[in-house]
């Protein structure tokens, strides 16, 4: 048995001797009472059993006592004698003392802590419950703070023409010699054409004056496709032509006006007075934007 199971039952043992000693050292008040009046042997006669004197007069035993302890008054009466409680002069005996016992010296120490035990499985995943209710609407949130400014991308040019041109034996670029607008320079005055540097969606726009008795054949052109054609009759009468449309440029391409080589004369009307012969064109969104 260990030392530390020898704390308790040494302590249990210590309690039950204080509690049940004085106990079984004590007479019954029955077997007192039988041993008092037992009968001896010079108590009987011939006759039979002597009967036992009579009890005394409470007062004569209060002056039998005095007589007998009267010399040790201080003293205490033997604890052989009984009393009764209706005596006078019955000595008073203090309950004897409830022995306490300090319980926390029979705990025995703490043990050591185990080691912790392997994680348990893991349930089934219950099913999903119902969708709750709608929760009420939410205060409204503060104004945040100013965002970075978009950048804004533009491209735009108008640029026209002061002398006439008459078609030969080849194509001609139809060069441009007055700048209305050339924003940050992607149209080039010398070459005649619009270089894309923002792709997007553009408008172009191209306006002329024909020469009467003479045909006017003319297209817009991108690189080196033909995407739309200006074109008006032989008339006697001279009229103004235009032609627009919105192309999709990509980054470097251009966009450029042709006259057209045929087997007949083919002219636009212009002097240096006036501006007959214009082309325009602008970005209308950019390809970056979604």
């Amino acid at each position: 048995m260990g030392a530390r199971a020898l704390g308790p039952l040494l302590g249990c043992c210590l309690l039950l001797t204080l509690v049940c000693g004085p106990a079984l050292g004590r007479v019954p008040r029955d077997q007192q009472t039988e041993q008092e009046h037992e009968v001896t042997p010079e108590d009987t006669t011939a006759e039979g059993t002597k009967e036992p004197p009579p009890p005394l007069d409470p007062t004569e035993r209060t002056e039998e006592d005095r007589e007998r302890y009267g010399a040790h008054r201080n003293a205490e009466l033997p604890a052989s004698r009984c009393f009764r409680c209706c005596d006078p002069g019955a000595p008073v005996y203090q309950p004897l003392p409830v022995p306490q016992i300090n319980i926390t010296i029979l705990k025995g120490e703490k043990g050591d802590r185990g080691d912790r035990g392997l994680q348990g499985k893991f349930g089934k995943t219950g099913s999903a419950g119902a969708r709750g209710h709608t929760g009420p609407k939410g205060q409204k949130g503060s104004v945040g703070a100013p965002g970075d400014r978009c950048k804004s991308h533009y491209a735009a040019f108008s640029v026209g023409r002061r002398k006439p041109l008459h078609s030969n034996d080849y194509y001609q670029t139809v060069v441009f010699d007055t700048e209305f607008v050339n924003l940050y320079g992607h149209f080039n005055m010398f070459m005649g054409k619009f270089y894309c540097y923002v792709p997007g969606i553009y408008f172009f726009s191209l306006n002329v004056h024909t020469w009467n008795q003479k045909e006017t054949y003319l297209h817009i052109m991108r690189n080196a496709e033909e995407v739309v054609i200006l074109y008006a009759q032989v008339s006697e009468r001279s009229i103004m032509q235009s032609q627009s449309l919105l192309l999709e440029l990509r980054e470097q391409d251009a966009v450029w006006v042709r006259l057209f080589k045929g087997e007949r004369d083919n002219a636009v009307f212009s002097d240096e007075f006036d501006t007959y012969i214009t082309f325009s064109g602008y970005l209308v969104k950019p390809a970056a934007e979604p």
